[in-house]
């Protein structure tokens, strides 16, 4: 029997956790299974999206791969009773559906009658456990980036219709419709297979005109196999990039690291800012500049009607790493010294420190680089005696959040690297 990813991930989705969930979140059970009937098809409806869209079949496998673990009911009771899951649900959601979470989280819970509340703790439970079945699948089936591809391209159909008419999903995915959402993923299979074909094709061709003898054939059946070995392990890892050294991909969201990139440009552009004074509550004035990270964070602390979050980031964008490494350039003492300031000015204020990079280079080493850079902030934090209390810990999250093409200028890729501030308590 063949493997049916959707249902697979409803399974886990049993009675105890409806009725958990049902209890903590002060919802009847029915509301909870007509909501979970939506989220999942709709989460798996963002994985197909993302794989149609974004042309980066590494960074999708490693994402579904890193949650292979969470595909079980106990990892969903433990998010529901308040754990890390839910931080992790939340990254995912945001990879896969951008800035559209929020349209989505209301939509669900409109359609399941249920509180916006409700439905935004389901959705960050349920999208580890869900993508985590996709991952155990691949695990264990020792799957390649192009070949999930082409197993997502099995399940498309049974997922897509299973989305509830109610939910309007192909408008907030800006598509006309479902259908063509499948018709791209299926056309990028087509490509997948076609590509290994022709490459065969066109050696079978080759030795046929070389030699006319019937001992050729042996040789032939070898060397097709590897080609189509070849072509289904170059989506990750497999396809190398000419430097073993990743391209530099963290340094800011408008500063880019300028050692790494081949700068075409003959005469530079120098971005003009507008220098500020931020008062912080204990009286110290930080030097900073106007719209850089010390203003939008003391604005966001000092207002009360904004409040904390997974979902709340603010870039540094003034901070620079020597190329290739995770070590700090001098230059970027001076904004983590400010940081360090505001959280003692504000010291029920919690953080955590993100990593992101563009999608050039290997998806895997981005993903260990941009760890290491957000681990050193908070290293530097600590030798400010940043209260070690206020400081949630660091995450690398390499090209997991890139919207912009491995093929786009610069210009586009320098705003996916960067290191970010989480404000998850204020």
């Amino acid at each position: 029997m063949s493997f049916d990813l959707l249902e697979s991930a409803k399974n886990i989705f049993n009675s105890s956790v409806v009725s958990q969930a049902s209890s903590q979140l002060g919802e009847s059970e029915g509301g909870i299974q007509k909501a979970l009937s939506g989220i999942i098809p709709t989460i798996f409806t963002g994985l197909l999206n993302k794989a149609g869209s974004d042309g980066d079949a590494g960074g999708i496998f490693n994402m579904i791969k890193s949650v292979a673990g969470d595909a079980n009911s106990s990892a969903i009771a433990g998010a529901l009773g308040g754990g890390g899951l839910l931080a992790k649900g939340g990254d995912l959601l945001r990879s896969l559906f951008g800035d559209k979470v929020s349209s989505i989280t209301g939509m669900l819970a409109s359609f399941a009658g249920i509180k916006e509340s409700s439905a935004n703790t389901l959705l960050q439970t349920a999208a580890p456990a869900t993508l985590g079945v996709a991952g155990q699948y691949a695990v264990q089936n020792n799957l390649t980036p192009n070949s999930f591809l082409s197993f997502l391209n099995t399940q498309k159909d049974k997922i897509l219709g299973a989305v509830p008419g109610g939910l309007n999903l192909a408008g907030v995915l800006g598509l006309a419709s479902l259908g063509d959402l499948s018709k791209k993923l299926g056309n990028l299979a087509s490509g997948i297979g076609s590509g290994a074909a022709n490459a065969a094709n066109t050696t079978i061709n080759t030795v046929k005109q070389a030699s006319g003898g019937r001992w050729i054939w042996p040789l032939l059946l070898i060397l097709v196999a590897i080609i189509l070995l070849w072509y289904l392990m170059k989506g990750c890892g497999g396809g190398k990039h000419d430097g073993t050294v990743v391209t530099d991909s963290i340094t800011t969201s408008q500063l880019a690291d300028s050692a790494s990139i081949n700068v075409t440009e003959t005469t530079p552009v120098t971005e003009t800012r507008e220098s500020i004074k931020v008062t912080l509550p204990d009286g110290t004035i930080l030097d900073a500049y106007k719209g850089g990270i010390e203003d939008q964070l003391v604005t966001f602390l000092k207002d009360g009607s904004k409040s904390a979050g997974k979902d709340v980031w603010f870039d540094f964008d003034n901070l620079n790493f020597k190329t290739g490494s995770a070590q700090l350039t001098d230059e970027s003492n001076k904004q983590i010294g400010n940081i360090a300031a505001i959280l003692k000015a504000f010291p029920k204020t919690k953080i955590k420190i993100g990593g992101y990079t563009d999608r050039t280079g290997d998806s895997t080493q981005n993903v260990k680089l941009s760890g290491q850079r957000a681990e050193a902030v908070v290293t530097e934090l600590k030798k400010l005696n940043t209260d070690m209390a206020q400081l949630l810990g660091a995450e690398g999250y390499g090209s997991q959040f890139a919207k912009a093409a491995a093929t786009a200028p610069d210009e586009e890729r320098k705003k996916d690297r960067h290191i970010s501030v989480s404000v998850r308590e204020k």
